[in-house]
């Protein structure tokens, strides 16, 4: 962590460009991946419901695939580059780790009482460290069901551990629900601490001195 003074106050280095850059693409692939796959969904629904078309991407199935399978593809190369700089750099260690169930527990609740403190943007609180780690584990859920799903007969030894072709439906299904659900969270958490965001464009955060 780096940090200079301006006029009596620190500015702390937050977020390194590799860490942004990948954020920002990751949420444009995620994004069009959700949508198109909604659309896909339709074509074949797992269960008595359709999503509705304003929120799907594609406009038919064809058209679904190649937006789901473009995002696919920036979304594994991205997911690539930042796991290899979050494991090389240490960023996964001094951000995401260490962290404990009871942490995570005590700081659910106190996000939930309003209370969770936000004063250094620059430190995760536990309830950060473990969305980020289950958004990292569903994003490779969803990659690897998808993958099993898209190639079920060349990918079998894949599709076999996941139940073969329907069980990898549903297990990319529900995976997706675990993303959609973790990124809905930390959309509302940002609208309630908004002084993140900035944080994420520019990598930098006032911090008062002491």
């Amino acid at each position: 962590m780096t940090a200079e003074s301006v006029q009596g106050r620190d500015w702390v280095r937050v977020h390194p460009l590799v860490v942004r850059v990948t954020h920002w693409i990751n949420a444009l692939a995620v994004l069009t991946m959700v949508l198109s796959g909604w659309q896909i969904y339709n074509a074949s629904p797992l269960f008595a419901f359709d999503f509705p078309a304003g929120v799907t991407l594609g406009g038919w199935l064809a058209g679904a695939l190649q937006w789901h399978f473009a995002a696919m593809w920036l979304l594994v190369v991205n997911g690539v580059v930042y796991v290899t700089y979050g494991v090389a750099s240490g960023h996964f260690r001094r951000k995401l780790l260490p962290i404990s169930p009871r942490a995570v527990l005590r700081d659910i609740a106190g996000a939930l009482r309003g209370k969770l403190a936000h004063e250094d943007l620059s430190v995760y609180n536990a309830a950060q460290r473990a969305a980020y780690l289950a958004l990292v584990i569903a994003l490779a859920v969803l990659v690897l069901s998808g993958l099993a799903i898209w190639k079920p007969v060349q990918l079998y030894p894949l599709a076999s551990l996941m139940g073969d072709y329907e069980g990898a439906r549903l297990l990319h299904f529900f995976a997706m629900v675990a993303v959609v659900l973790i990124v809905v969270v930390h959309v509302f958490m940002v609208a309630v601490v908004p002084r993140t965001l900035p944080t994420m464009i520019t990598g930098r955060a006032r911090r008062a001195t002491t």
